[in-house]
C-alpha cells in the first residue's frame, strides 16, 4: 500500500489546519502534494501541502488525478467516510515534534 497516492485521506499535522482531514489530488513531486478537504465539508481549502506536513489513513477513496472539489466530495459520500472526514483528530505534541524533526533532517 503506497501510502502516498491520489485518493489516500490524510490528516494535517501543522499549520491552522492541524487536525483536519483532506485528501490527496496530485502529486507534485517527491516532497509536495496538492490536497483537498473539500472545504466546503472539512475546512481544508485546496493547496499544495509538504509530504511532513500530512499523515496518511488507512482510507482511500476513489478519484481521478487532478479531481475537482466536487468530484472529490461526491467520492467521500460514495465511500461513506462524510463523518470520518468532519471529525478533527487531536495532534499531539508528540507527533508535532516528530514531523518538525523529519522536516529538519530532510
Amino acid at each position: 500500500m503506497p501510502a502516498i497516492e491520489v485518493g489516500r485521506v490524510c490528516v494535517k499535522l501543522l499549520g491552522r489546519e492541524a487536525g483536519r482531514k483532506c485528501v490527496i489530488v496530485d502529486i507534485i513531486d517527491r516532497n509536495f502534494v496538492v490536497i483537498t478537504g473539500p472545504k466546503s465539508l472539512t475546512g481544508v481549502r485546496r493547496r499544495k501541502a509538504n509530504i511532513d506536513h500530512i499523515e496518511p489513513t488507512d482510507k482511500k477513496v476513489q478519484i481521478a488525478k487532478g479531481a475537482s472539489d466536487e468530484d472529490v466530495l461526491n467520492a467521500i459520500k460514495e465511500a461513506g467516510l462524510e463523518d470520518f472526514m468532519k471529525a478533527k483528530v487531536k495532534v499531539s505534541r508528540k507527533e508535532l515534534l516528530e514531523a518538525k524533526a523529519l522536516k529538519a533532517t530532510a
